[in-house]
Parts: structure tokens; sequence; C-alpha cells
């Protein structure tokens, strides 16, 4: 029995490695990329975007729209409706419309990760527009790429370090959280690409409650520690791009008051140079860059009291539990930062100087 069953399995594998069954075949399961979920009037509307390949070999997507009364119950009746059992463990994308981010996305959150269907690390993107139009949009241009919102973030692919990257668990953590909020990137559709991006959306406790441009995003990308690639003007004479970034921070507690030392070390190449600057005065310059755009988000974070860089947890030994309750609208208004900028230019990329 043991010899049948081993040469079971390898006559099951080479049929699959031929393509005598397809995935279809298999497990009768849709597999969507994306889903698009809004909430309004104490219904919610999903949309879900499945890639599809016919005999042909022709590309499309098929977009499938339902609405209940809860985001499980609308996939369990599109899942009873369809031919095929829908499979969300290997969704890619969530995308919600803004007034649902604004109206808050905690009871969403909560139901998502309760259900364990959905992966943690989904991404979480906030729709500038009506879902419906920008589905009907990524529908009519599927010819062109019918995982287009899969490849936008994919790191590998599309994904550029002007867009937020955040996935469902780290929102579901800020939710949680006195310290640490987050953003998402907002998109929309675009007019000669398929999909454009508009800034990101400020988190807190899981509510929309400001805005980041692109390259204010940008700048979130590198203090969060990410290692983005991204580019900056200096100047309008020279385009360094960052290579590498690292951060040190320490916080203390003077008088009631918080006070942080925030060094940023930033490895950048020269890209191209327009009139002959020196590599001084481009690091001055960056330094100058760096730090308008860093106190122009903090700025909108007091405003908020949205504390995006989880700056908080630099002050967990300093206050105790329940003071950090208070930290976003009592400390993190009156937070002193001292931010240091050090530069080193690695090399000039491609030019000679």
């Amino acid at each position: 029995m043991r010899t049948l069953s081993k040469t079971a399995a390898a006559v099951l594998l080479l049929l699959l490695l031929a393509g005598c069954w397809t995935n279809k075949d298999i497990n009768h399961r849709s597999l969507p990329i994306a889903m698009g979920i809004s909430y309004h009037a104490g219904k919610y509307a999903l949309f879900l975007d499945i890639p599809e390949v016919s005999e042909s070999d022709s590309e499309g997507i098929q977009v499938i729209s339902d609405t209940g009364d809860s985001i499980n119950k609308v996939i369990d009746h599109i899942s009873m409706n369809m031919e095929s059992q829908v499979d969300l463990l290997h969704l890619k994308v969530i995308i919600v419309d803004r007034e649902f981010a604004q109206n808050g996305l905690s009871e969403g959150i909560a139901s998502i990760v309760r259900s364990r269907h959905i992966a943690p690390k989904t991404m979480f993107v906030v729709c500038d527009e009506p879902l419906a139009d920008f589905f009907k949009h990524m529908q009519a241009r599927a010819d062109d790429n019918n995982t287009a919102i899969y490849d936008f973030f994919q790191k590998s692919a599309g994904w550029s370090p002007d867009i937020a990257y955040t996935p469902t668990w780290r929102i579901f953590r800020s939710i949680h959280s006195y310290t640490h909020d987050v953003v998402i990137p907002i998109v929309k559709s675009g007019d000669t690409t398929i999909i454009r991006s508009t800034g990101s959306a400020i988190l807190k406790n899981g509510k929309m409650v400001g805005r980041l441009n692109n390259e204010e995003t940008l700048l979130y990308n590198v203090f969060d520690g990410m290692n983005t690639q991204g580019k900056i003007e200096v100047m309008g004479h020279a385009t360094v791009q960052i290579t590498s970034s690292r951060i040190r921070n320490k916080g203390t507690i003077r008088s009631g008051r918080p006070q942080l030392k925030s060094t940023i070390r930033l490895k950048v190449i020269v890209m191209d140079k327009r009139g002959d600057p020196t590599d001084e005065a481009i690091k001055s310059e960056l330094r100058r860059v760096v730090s308008e755009r860093f106190e122009a988000i903090i700025a909108k974070a007091r405003h908020h009291e949205a504390d995006i860089f989880g700056l908080g947890q630099h002050f967990r030994d300093e206050l105790p539990r329940p003071q950090l309750a208070d930290w976003r609208t009592k400390y993190l208004p009156r937070l002193q930062i001292e931010l240091k900028v050090n530069t080193v230019i690695r090399n000039t990329g491609n030019l000679k100087t």
C-alpha cells in the first residue's frame, strides 16, 4: 500500500507539471487578487477582482460585487452564487473608499482578522473615487494587465518609494496601540496609466484623519526605516537617490514634557547635476529639504494627534501605562524634537566629475 501511494503521488505530480490538470480542476476555487469594500448607510458593498485566462490565453478580469450587513455575510453570499469557491487566502490588496476610511475601519478590520480567511500581510489601500468607477476602469483596461493592482504594490514590480506600504496586521496593531498610528496609500484610476497614486492617508485608531502627499510619503518611508531607493530634488540643480538610511532616537521626559533627539544618516548617490554645485552644497541643501519636510509631516501628525512614526514607543520606559493612554492628546502635541541629518554622498552614480 505504501508503494502504491508513493506511485500515485508521483503520477499526480507529473500530471500537474505537464499541465494536464489545472488548479481550478483540482480545487474549484476562484482566487481574487483585490477586494474592494465600501460602507454606506449600514450596508457593506464588496467588489472582487478575479483574473481570468481563457483557453485561447486571452487575459481579463471578472469583477463580482454584492452588498450585505457584514463583510463575511457578503463573501458567503458571493461564494454561494458562484460556480467555484472564493479563496481569500491569496488576496493581495484590500481597497476601501474614502468615506469608509473617514468613518473608521476598526469594525471592518476586526471582522477580517477574526475570520482568518484573509492573510494578515494583505495590503490595505484607500480609493480616491467611488469603488464602482475604479473597478469598472480596471476591468476596461484588463487587456493591458489583468494583475495591475497586484503589480502596483509589489516591490519587485511597480512599487515606488513614494507609495506607503501597510499590511493589514499593522493597521490592526495601531487600532489597539496608544503610541503607534499608520499611513496607508491612496490611489485612483489613472488617465494614461491604469492606476495613479494620490498620496497617503493618515490613520488614527483606524480612522482617516488627514493626508500626506507623495513627497511626504517618501520621507515617511525613510523615517519609518524602509530602504526606499527614493529620489529627492535639491536646489533644482541636482537629483539624489537614497541608497540606505539609518535612524537613532532617544527620548526623555523633562519637567513633564517629552523631548526626542533623532539622528538620521542618509547615504545617497548623485543621479544628475544641473550647473556645477559642489558636494557640500548638495549635502547642505539635502539636509535642509529633509528637515523641512519632516517638520511639515510632524506638524500634520500633531494637528491630527496621530503618531504615525510611533514616537511614543521611545517613551514607554519613561511613562507608566495609564499616562501612555494620553500620549496622542497630552504628550504628542507638546513633543520637542531635535533632528540631526547626516548625509554621505557614496558616489556620483553614472556621472564622472
